[in-house]
């Protein structure tokens, strides 16, 4: 539960700074010219997309910790940390550490990162085609959150 508030004010804390951030707009807004609304467009594309990506990284954070939890692996909290949470996925995967240099290496980590999931997939026991889907767009969005929640 503590963890859950300090995430929640961290949501808080990003949103203020991203209203902040597209306050100037609102400045241009004022003005008569033609240059103002692309400039307000493009701050609530940002803040969209910021608060997207916030929501996604702290929903995949959750799911791997869940994860760790439920395969018993030692430091979930690295789900947390940015270049850690691979390492976390590696040892859910049971696959060697260096494999962290080939999720580097562009194209080579996306093969990588399929083979991990396939991984995850079955340490929680689900059939490894499980991590296939991370290919798919919309699909993989829902994975982690399968592998995390269900039983």
């Amino acid at each position: 539960m503590k963890m859950l508030r300090s995430v929640s004010a961290r949501v808080c804390m990003c949103s203020i700074a991203g209203i902040l951030a597209v306050l100037p707009a609102a400045v241009f807004a004022q003005d008569d010219s033609s240059k103002a609304l692309p400039a307000l467009l493009a701050g609530g594309f940002m803040m969209f997309f910021l608060v997207f990506a916030l929501a996604m990284y702290v929903y995949v954070a959750l799911a791997l910790s869940t994860i760790a939890q439920k395969t018993n692996t030692e430091n979930g909290w690295l789900a947390w940390i940015p270049i850690a949470n691979i390492v976390l996925m590696l040892n859910i995967a049971r696959k060697p550490i260096w494999w962290i240099v080939l999720c580097l290496i562009p194209l080579v980590n996306i093969v990588i990162f399929i083979i991990m999931w396939m991984g995850i997939a079955e340490a929680r026991n689900k059939p490894s085609w499980w991590g296939v889907l991370m290919i798919v767009p919309v699909v993989s969005l829902i994975v982690p959150g399968y592998l995390a929640w269900s039983d």
